[in-house]
């Protein structure tokens, strides 16, 4: 099963205003996001969906492809959307644009699943276990509960399931929902058409619409978390990071 990965990019970032083109690493941020989505085996194409000229001028400077898209999507879903109504792929991956240390091998497993016929949108999540440091009461991590066949059951930004005395029962989380999507590109663009719901608003989580639509959303358990970047403190502890990955070893 092959696809297409989409990145969409904005400039405007309210806690880190162009932060997809900050560059200290000597890369684009969204050209490490890029070049690890062309790593997946199973993604045969990558494309940045931007509305800012000056994103498409640095995606085009590293070889890579870019659409320019609307201005006035409500959400990267939307951006994702409208590109993927040119495309003739079967998959199209969602893939934030500021998470430069997505591994690969997590986009083959979330495209493999769609050999089910029955699967029309997937996602990722992790074990808090597998975060350092990690709070599964924290609003801005995002929990999701599946089922028996690791189908959601919910997202929210409360702390669920509320283990009652205090010990999680094996299999029941809590989960961290990692920002990554795939779906049937005929799924996408009506997915693109349906109208915000009453949960979703409530929660401020777009995710909420296609299970309160009555849709499927399909569980990736990751073993480990993606690291996504939103301030600039992120920013540098990202640029550490790769500095050491990156420096010659000292004993060689």
């Amino acid at each position: 099963m092959r696809a297409v990965a989409v990145i969409p990019a904005r400039w405007a970032s309210s806690r880190f205003p162009a932060k997809v083109l900050a560059c200290e690493t000597g890369k684009y941020l969204v050209q490490h996001v890029y070049e690890r989505a062309a790593a997946a085996r199973s993604v045969e194409r990558v494309i940045v969906a931007t509305d800012d000229s000056r994103v498409c001028d640095a995606v085009v400077s590293f070889g890579g492809e870019v659409a320019l898209t609307r201005a006035d999507h409500p959400s990267g879903t939307d951006r994702v959307a409208e590109v993927a109504a040119g495309l003739d792929a079967e998959i199209v991956v969602n893939l934030q644009g500021d998470e430069p240390e997505i591994d690969p091998g997590m986009l083959d497993e979330l495209v493999a699943i769609f050999e089910r016929p029955d699967c029309v949108m997937a996602t990722l999540a992790c074990p808090f276990s597998a975060v350092p440091g990690g709070d599964p009461a924290d609003p801005n991590a995002v929990k999701v509960v599946v089922d028996a066949r690791r189908r959601a059951l919910y997202f929210s930004r409360a702390c669920v399931p509320h283990a009652r005395d205090a010990v999680y029962a094996p299999g029941s989380g809590p989960y961290l929902h990692l920002g990554t999507y795939a779906y049937r590109r005929e799924f996408l663009l009506e997915l693109a058409k349906l109208e915000p719901t009453a949960l979703e608003q409530t929660e401020r989580l777009e995710q909420l619409r296609p299970l309160e639509h009555g849709h499927e959303i399909d569980v990736v358990l990751a073993d480990r978390a993606v690291v996504g970047i939103d301030t600039p403190e992120d920013y540098a502890a990202f640029v550490a990071r790769h500095r050491l990955t990156e420096s010659p070893d000292p004993e060689s």
